[in-house]
This record gives C-alpha cells, sequence and structure tokens, in this order.
C-alpha cells in the first residue's frame, strides 16, 4: 500500500496522454515547472523581507498610501468636474 509500481506510473501517463494530448504535455510540464520557480522565488524573498525590513525601509523611497492616493484621486476629480460644469455654463447653448 506505500508507493506506486511502474504499472501504475503507466497508467496515470496513458490517462494523462489521453486527456491533454501529446502536444500539450510539454506546454503544461513548462508552464508547471515556470510555475514552481516563481513561487520559490517569491517565498525566498519573504524570508530575505523578515531579515532585513529595517535596512529596506531607509533605502525604500515614500510611497503614498492608500488613503493619500484615495484622497488625491477625489481632489482631481473634484477639479475635473468643476471644469466640465465651468464648460458647459461657458458653452453656447445649441437649438
Amino acid at each position: 500500500m506505500g508507493s506506486l509500481s511502474p504499472v501504475h506510473w503507466m497508467i496515470v501517463l496513458v490517462v494523462l496522454v489521453l486527456l491533454f494530448g501529446a502536444k500539450k504535455l510539454p506546454d503544461t510540464a513548462k508552464a508547471l515547472g515556470q510555475s514552481l520557480r516563481v513561487l520559490k522565488r517569491e517565498t525566498s524573498r519573504l524570508g530575505d523581507e523578515d531579515d532585513a525590513p529595517v535596512a529596506q525601509a531607509r533605502t525604500a523611497p515614500a510611497v503614498p498610501g492608500a488613503e493619500e492616493r484615495l484622497r488625491a484621486l477625489e481632489e482631481e476629480n473634484a477639479r475635473l468636474r468643476a471644469a466640465a460644469d465651468a464648460a458647459r455654463r461657458d458653452e453656447p447653448e445649441a437649438r
């Protein structure tokens, strides 16, 4: 009951070929390999970030928070609405 025998692996391989086709299996394996590499890279970055958060904070440029960006967008929205309203008022009415 522990491991799969070579016969079981052959059955699994045949089922995969029947499901995906012989042409798509290499592409699927390549995509899976790339996904695993990205996962490894990101998990190693998490460990690196835990080691030196203070050093990164000193060198990283100040990035506005979500609230500040939202406030700036709302101000820009208000300015654009005011400009559009002024343009509508100045525009002669078409008949």
